[in-house]
């Protein structure tokens, strides 16, 4: 029998009732019991409200499945579809003209545009790398990967072949970012003049201070180090401003399904907030501790001393309102997890509200938490009331406590301008992500026929409409320099690039920031917004397109795929969604780069897993594929991913053993898609993790 602590009306688990009494509440000077009281009438306020949302979500599926199955075999009617969606109240009035009022805002979110980084908080290593990637530096991004076209490094020490053509390229960027009143970089020899005097900031211990459409470059000159020695400007390196923000992700990145494992992610959060967290590990035969980077100290052209941030600002993303945990029950019942993360996240947030961290995570006052799998304004609605009521059980400010809203559920992207409404003063954010929104895409017309292909979805009208309304709503509603407006991740982090050659993308769509997958990766995606002013880019977009392309659905329309297309798509999917689980189940990793089909490292999440398993469910619904042709492929597939992680030690097989909770819950994910609630992962990934765990 589980030990829980009875607080009240509240029973917790032990080690993270001590953890909230005596490392979260003490240092704010909170009295236990009565913050105890108050998160009791909290949840009786809000748990209904919860628990009413979510019959309404599958109140409204279970109208649309039904009348998808009325329609078969007639011509798809888009204006009869979307009446229906309205006399259902799936698609909500559009609300009148209005301005988002958010206030105390931090420039990293408002005013600037740079990378984001999405980090798992489990992996303290991680998170710390992450924190510190405001800065990097460009040398080393551009040496280590492709996305310098050059001959790769050679093998045994530094290859100054590939060392020159970085620093070329590195120059070239210079000449393009901040150009010289005369000449290039690659000829400078002592002090620079620029060609725009405004854009140099001031001086470093290390060198020189410029900025470009506000990020900041620092033009580093180290007599000692080798690369300057052998540089007529006597140029070391070149450090970019590059992970402007980072989302400390406690949902889809984390396989975290009971109190231990919350109590682990909350700590780390604290950590970081406090500023104490360290990781010790071994590194080529060194032992390292990692801590977060000090400011950058610098001398303005007044000769007065000032600083810049040395960590990306940290947005903190709560799970979203379907799931609980065994963490800490009321009434007998586990508390949905959504409710509990914006409790003690936030009480964690507060410290740095009150400066007891080393340094200020939000100078403006304000803690940042991203909402994921939102469906509609009415939750939108209740995010807002339950963060009023957080602010009131901390002794808040109002608004203090900001959102993002992860636009990845349709009926948010149908409903976008009203669910910005209805949390109008405190937004900071909204971001669109393919592969949820298609996972929820294919899940709410699952019945209205078999699917196009993966691939094919990517160019298909509805995401194409939903990319553009996302940015044109949020600018047509005042986020454009209040809040972010941001696009998805960069999922190949060996696709340098690549990416290089394709994310420019994201700011000519208008997005004033987008994720990547690493530190290196920041760095150097933050060149992308040295060479495009987004905030003008913005100015120049046009209005959102209409909702008949969105409602537009992805079907195949009668598409006879041949054998081969047919079971290479099956493959994909099941060699993706194996790799993912496989990890998730036996190894508690919630995000990793898993290889492809292909052998290309790619990073998954359960946003991938989602998209995989409801892509499958949907083509056996409609005998695209047997339950015996997803066996079989299932068996094949679990040979490869076998083979991809041969060299693991820890791993366990897939292959020979079927009632593993790892193939078993691969295999439920597939044969049970259709009956998830709007086809997430969560409820069979905790159950058989738990098993898993035992």
């Amino acid at each position: 029998m589980r030990e829980y602590f009875e607080r009240g009306e509240i029973v917790v688990d032990p080690a993270l009732a001590g953890f909230i009494e005596e490392d979260v509440l003490a240092p704010l000077g909170r009295d236990a019991g009565v913050f105890w009281q108050g998160f009791a009438e909290l949840l009786a306020a809000f748990v209904p409200r919860n628990r009413a949302l979510l019959d309404t979500r599958e109140a409204l599926q279970r109208q649309i499945d039904g009348w998808h199955r009325a329609q078969r075999g007639t011509p798809h009617d888009p204006g009869a579809y979307a009446a229906f969606l309205r006399e259902i109240g799936y698609l909500v009035p559009e609300p009148d003209p209005f301005t988002i009022g958010t206030r105390n805002v931090d420039p990293e979110i408002a005013t600037m545009a740079g990378p984001q980084l999405v980090v798992p908080v489990l992996n303290a290593r991680f998170l710390l790398n992450a924190a510190n990637a405001r800065w990097g530096s460009l040398y080393d991004a551009l040496y280590g990967t492709d996305a310098l076209d050059a001959p790769p490094p050679r093998p045994g020490g530094y290859d100054e072949a590939r060392g020159a053509a970085v620093i070329a390229a590195a120059k070239a960027f210079l000449d393009e970012a901040v150009p010289l009143a005369e000449g290039r970089w690659a000829d400078l020899e002592g002090e620079p003049a620029l060609a725009h005097p405004a854009q140099f900031a001031g001086r470093t211990e290390h060198g020189l201070l410029l900025r470009n459409h506000g990020l900041h470059i620092e033009v580093r000159r180290d007599p000692a180090s080798p690369v300057a020695a052998g540089d007529p400007g006597g140029i070391s390196d070149v450090i970019l401003e590059a992970a402007l923000t980072t989302i400390v992700d406690l949902e889809d990145s984390v396989a975290a399904v009971d109190a231990a494992d919350k109590l682990a992610a909350y700590r780390n959060w604290l950590g970081v907030i406090r500023g104490d967290l360290a990781e010790t590990f071994s590194k080529g035969g060194e032992t390292l501790t990692r801590r977060l980077a000090g400011d950058l100290a610098y001398t303005g052209l007044d000769g007065q001393a000032r600083s810049l941030p040395g960590r990306s600002l940290l947005f903190v993303r709560n799970v979203g309102h379907l799931m609980t945990n065994p963490a800490m029950l009321w009434q007998g019942a586990e508390v949905p997890e959504g409710i509990m993360d914006a409790v003690i996240t936030s009480a964690i947030g507060a410290h740095d509200l009150a400066g007891l961290g080393r340094y200020r995570n939000s100078p403006a006052g304000s803690i940042y938490i991203v909402k994921p799998k939102q469906h509609g304004p009415q939750e939108c609605a209740f995010t807002n009331d339950l963060f009023d009521a957080v602010e009131d059980l901390l002794e808040l400010p109002r608004h203090a406590i900001k959102v993002g809203v992860m636009d990845e559920e349709r009926r948010t992207s149908a409903n976008l301008a009203a669910c910005i409404h209805a949390v109008r003063d405190r937004i900071v954010f909204i971001n669109t992500g393919f592969l949820d929104r298609t996972g929820d895409e294919i899940h709410t017309s699952m019945q209205a026929g078999p699917m196009l292909r993966k691939g094919a979805m990517k160019s298909a009208p509805w995401l194409i409409a939903y990319e553009a309304r996302n940015v044109a709503i949020g600018l047509a509603h005042g986020l454009s320099g209040k809040a972010q407006i941001g696009k998805g991740m960069w999922a190949a982090p060996d696709k340098m690039a690549d990416m290089m050659a394709q994310k420019i993308a994201h700011l000519e769509a208008g997005a004033n920031t987008a994720w990547v997958p690493s530190p290196t990766a920041a760095t150097l995606h933050a060149m992308h917004y040295h060479r495009l002013d987004v905030f003008a880019r913005q100015r120049e977009l046009a209005p959102a397109p209409g909702l008949d392309a969105l409602l537009t659905i992805p079907l195949a329309d009668g598409t006879n795929w041949p054998e081969g297309e047919i079971a290479e798509e099956l493959d994909n999917n099941c060699q993706g969604l194996l790799g993912y689980v496989v990890r998730w189940i036996d190894a508690g990793v919630g995000c990793s780069k898993v290889p492809d089909i292909m052998d290309v490292g790619l990073m998954e999440d359960r946003a991938t897993l989602r998209i995989s398993s409801q892509h499958i469910a949907n083509w056996l619904l409609h005998g695209v594929v047997s339950e015996e042709e997803v066996m079989a492929s299932l068996r094949r597939m679990a040979a490869k991913v076998d083979a991809q992680n041969s060299g693991d030690p820890a791993y366990r097989p897939l292959a020979g053993n079927e009632d593993g909770p790892a193939f078993k819950a691969a295999r439920d994910l597939i044969f049970k898609g259709l009956d998830q609630p709007s086809g997430y992962t969560e409820p069979l990934l905790h159950a058989w993790r738990r098993i898993a765990k035992g």
